[in-house]
């Protein structure tokens, strides 16, 4: 989401509190975040009813599961962190095909080259997301450096190194508002709600039933799920 940097303080603080619900207090070290996805850029022929709606996030401690599912088929991308167990997987799913991709530790999430030379600023800006105090950051990229992003992040939940397999690894805060680039793709995210919610452990346990492919491949059908 790209802010005016002429808005004054205040209305910043407004757009952010009002846009989103916040439960059951701050701290929390287990729960769920629900943003919203806003696509821009090229999809493709891909009708957008078919690409997903939102992405949940399940966090637990130092583990976490990022869900971005179609409504249509259960369809999607799911990123899971599981640093106890050394996991670091992306599933891919696609009606009946399933297929997953296991990364090393340190190594970034697959589907994330677009933002290859990314360059990540912080700010002294301030704004309330969810009732939460999050700070701000720039980004550019190669591609054109006089265009900037901002991105929001809050350090009031406890998740340990909630950035750890992504592009956004520098940053040691939940995001809170943010953006992908896939392919050609730019990807938006708001939260909108953050629950205190008990997750079991099976959640961030490696999914069965997925064939385990490349790193290659599973770009290539990242690429294709946004560019049919």
């Amino acid at each position: 989401m790209r802010l005016n940097l002429t808005l004054p303080l205040a209305i910043v603080y407004s757009i952010f509190s009002l846009s989103c619900v916040h439960k059951d207090g701050k701290n929390l070290n287990q729960g769920e975040i629900h943003y919203s996805i806003n696509y821009l850029g090229s999809i493709g022929s891909t009708p957008k009813e078919v690409l997903p709606k939102d992405l949940v996030v399940s966090f637990k401690n130092n583990k976490i599961l990022f869900e971005m599912i179609s409504p249509i088929g259960n369809s999607g991308i799911m990123n899971l962190t599981n640093p106890d167990e050394d996991i670091y997987d992306t599933y891919f799913s696609l009606f009946t095909i399933k297929y997953y991709y296991a990364a090393d530790k340190g190594e970034i999430y697959p589907g994330f080259e677009s933002m290859e030379g990314m360059e990540i600023t912080k700010t002294d800006r301030k704004a309330v997301i969810c009732g939460f105090n999050c700070m701000n950051a720039e980004l550019t990229f190669p591609a054109d450096r006089n265009k900037k992003y901002n991105i929001w992040y809050t350090t009031e939940i406890n998740v340990k190194n909630p950035n750890a397999a992504s592009p956004f690894n520098q940053i040691d805060g939940v995001l809170m508002n943010f953006v992908f680039l896939i392919g050609h793709s730019e990807l938006q995210f708001t939260a909108e709600t953050v629950y205190r919610k008990n997750i079991s452990d099976k959640v961030f346990e490696r999914r069965e039933r997925f064939t385990r492919v490349s790193r290659e491949n599973i770009i290539r059908f990242i690429n294709k799920m946004l560019l049919l």
